[in-house]
């Protein structure tokens, strides 16, 4: 498939990898990308990575086939009430955010007649940020999650999905909240804990804390790197997709209550059964190589 022209907004680190990707592959004849930040675009224009560049996210949609928002969720439908009275009719817009119910809640409510709304996220990524953080093959072998409203065009869902499939994505489509649960588990509490426990070593004693950074192990070394992902996109996840990681969260809670009652009263056949189920779950995701 060889989308005429896809306008992509957001040139951060997956907005810039899509573009990559879509150039190499010669996914579409022609690659616009929109951010409003002007140094964005410059660096844009210096990696060399679209067609056209502009701060102008309206004229940017103008002649685009399919619009791609690459924004933090916060800002999804802000993007969307500003770009789509200047889409074409017959276009496709997507996105690439990790909360759907909320976004998709906020667009629909705006988005006109002839205009086919497809939410997407791809799940994939690094605590990178930026254009210049971008790779063509961040999304091979990864799964691409669609969440089409029910009305939606199929024709343009089998567009989106022949898209991501084109950026060696594998495409699974979700009922819209069923995935802001699954990924409050699988991405959203990972975060969180992840902050916390950072944020907890940073509170520290400074000579503790300064040891705790030369010392750290892998375990904390894996925190960090999570913890270091762009703040205005995980502040916004979480704000988006509240009810989920709330419910998650309690979950959690719980778990960590009674793992809490273990380790008080020494029960070690309690942990050891934990941790074995804990072990199979990594081998699992190994085995089909998400690792």
């Amino acid at each position: 498939m060889t989308i005429e022209t896809i306008t992509i907004i957001g040139m951060g680190l997956i907005g810039s990898s899509l573009a990559r990707r879509i150039k190499e592959s010669g996914l579409a004849s022609k690659v616009i990308a929109a951010d409003y930040d002007r140094d964005v675009c410059d660096k844009v224009v210096e990696l060399g990575i679209a067609d056209e560049v502009t701060d102008k996210l309206e004229l940017s949609v103008e002649e685009a086939n399919m619009v791609i928002m690459a924004v933090p969720v916060g800002v999804m439908g802000k993007v969307a009430q500003r770009v789509i009275p200047y889409m074409k009719d017959g276009a496709i817009l997507s996105d690439t955010g990790s909360v759907k119910a909320a976004v998709a809640e906020d667009i629909k409510s705006f988005c006109r007649s002839g205009i086919h709304f497809v939410p997407a996220h791809p799940i994939a990524g690094t605590e990178f940020s930026g254009p210049e953080s971008g790779f063509s093959t961040l999304f091979e072998g990864r799964w691409c999650i669609l969440t089409p409203l029910p009305d939606v065009s199929v024709k343009a869902v089998e567009d989106v999905t022949r898209l991501w499939e084109g950026c060696g994505s594998m495409v699974e489509i979700m009922d819209i909240k069923h995935h802001d649960l699954v990924l409050g588990i699988t991405s959203h509490l990972p975060h969180l804990i992840a902050y916390t426990i950072v944020g907890t070593a940073n509170e520290l004693e400074e000579d503790i804390k300064s040891e705790v950074i030369k010392y750290s192990a892998s375990g904390f070394r894996d925190f960090t790197r999570i913890a270091s992902s762009d703040p205005t996109m995980w502040r916004d996840v979480f704000l988006n997709n509240k009810e989920a990681v709330l419910e998650i969260l309690q979950r959690f809670n719980e778990d960590l209550t009674a793992m809490q009652r273990a380790i008080r009263k020494g029960d070690g056949e309690y942990l050891y059964r934990r941790f074995g189920e804990t072990r199979a779950i990594r081998k699992a995701i190994i085995d089909i190589r998400q690792e």
